[in-house]
């Protein structure tokens, strides 16, 4: 799983905003948890969450919570594939 997480500010620690969705992710049963920024325009960066997620498992309330995070504005998946193997 994929998802972007937006700040609402260029100005907001980035750091918090990963500790808080971590927490998310794992009370989700999410695993294998990382993060990196990409940046947007004029200052502000994105965090993209990647992480495992059981396929029996549901995506949609570590979506909504995530959006729930001080000083996120938005969180959407961008990508989502099968593990095989």
């Amino acid at each position: 799983i994929k998802i972007k997480i937006m700040p609402d500010s260029p100005n907001v620690n980035l750091e918090e905003i990963k500790t808080q969705a971590r927490k998310i992710i794992e009370k989700g049963e999410g695993k294998n948890i990382s993060f990196t920024e990409e940046p947007i325009a004029f200052g502000l960066k994105a965090i993209i969450a990647f992480f495992r997620l059981n396929e029996s498992k549901e995506l949609e309330s570590t979506e909504n919570n995530l959006k729930k995070i001080k000083n996120v504005g938005s969180a959407e998946v961008i990508d989502m594939r099968r593990e095989f193997g």
